[in-house]
């Protein structure tokens, strides 16, 4: 089940956090997985060298999703040079907080550079690599603040909506090529930045989730795991929720 061996897999920003756990679950499955990153070399090598030392496939690749050519050209040259390119997950993204009336135009802009052009651009890019194979599998990591929103996160809120929309347009352009497209929606994901907060902060965010805590980064690898394999052949535009019961 869930058998990936011998295709070829991107994950954008995997340097770190779901990314990371994307690319170490895609690769424990047999992918030859591209790790790519825009400014932690280090970490990126790190991820790499752990999936080879369990006996795995990856490289990584730098580029950064926010310069569209740049990041068509390194896909496109990925595809080339491995001879295809099946799975892409378009994880990349920050957050800039701050309420409305203090959102400079800057941020907003950062912002849709990558969480959005960003992951049309890879989109863009893979698909057409996907369409000669008539063959793959898109997923976009977007967030459950896509669909509840959140204050002081209008602009995040937006770029993360937007990908549904992203989502289930392309799914309907390519259901006919072979080609799915999903969404999973991440709620509270425990990182080096939740685990800092007060712990008065942190007992309140628990105690809006059902379930009772925070995820792990690889209880979300496992649903993206599963849009990517061929278990889910027949699964395309869907939004996956993965909050812990956040959102239902």
């Amino acid at each position: 089940m869930f058998d990936l061996t011998g295709q070829v897999a991107i994950v954008t920003g995997a340097s770190r956090g779901i990314g990371r756990a994307t690319a170490e679950a895609l690769a424990a499955q047999g992918a030859h997985v591209i790790v790519n990153y825009a400014r932690g070399e280090a970490q990126a090598a790190e991820v790499v060298a752990g999936i080879l030392e369990r006996g795995g496939k990856a490289e990584a690749v730098r580029f950064d999703v926010a310069q569209s050519a740049e990041t068509e050209a390194a896909i496109a040259a990925i595809a080339k040079r491995l001879g295809r390119l099946d799975i892409l997950v378009a994880n990349a993204g920050i957050a800039i907080d701050g309420l409305l009336i203090q959102l400079k135009d800057e941020a907003l802009e950062q912002q849709l550079a990558i969480n959005l052009r960003g992951a049309i651009a890879c989109a863009r890019a893979s698909i057409k690599a996907m369409l000669k194979a008539r063959r793959g599998r898109v997923i976009f990591v977007s967030s459950v603040v896509g669909e509840t929103g959140n204050a002081g996160q209008v602009a995040y809120a937006a770029t993360k909506a937007a990908l549904l929309g992203v989502t289930k347009s392309l799914a309907k352009e390519y259901a006919k090529r072979n080609i799915t497209v999903n969404a999973v929606t991440p709620g509270w994901i425990e990182t080096d930045m939740t685990r800092e907060l007060p712990p008065a902060a942190r007992e309140a965010m628990i105690a809006a989730i059902p379930l009772g805590r925070a995820a792990a980064p690889r209880e979300v690898a496992a649903p993206i795991l599963f849009l990517a394999s061929d278990e889910a052949s027949y699964v395309t535009g869907a939004v996956l929720r993965v909050n812990g019961g956040m959102l239902t």
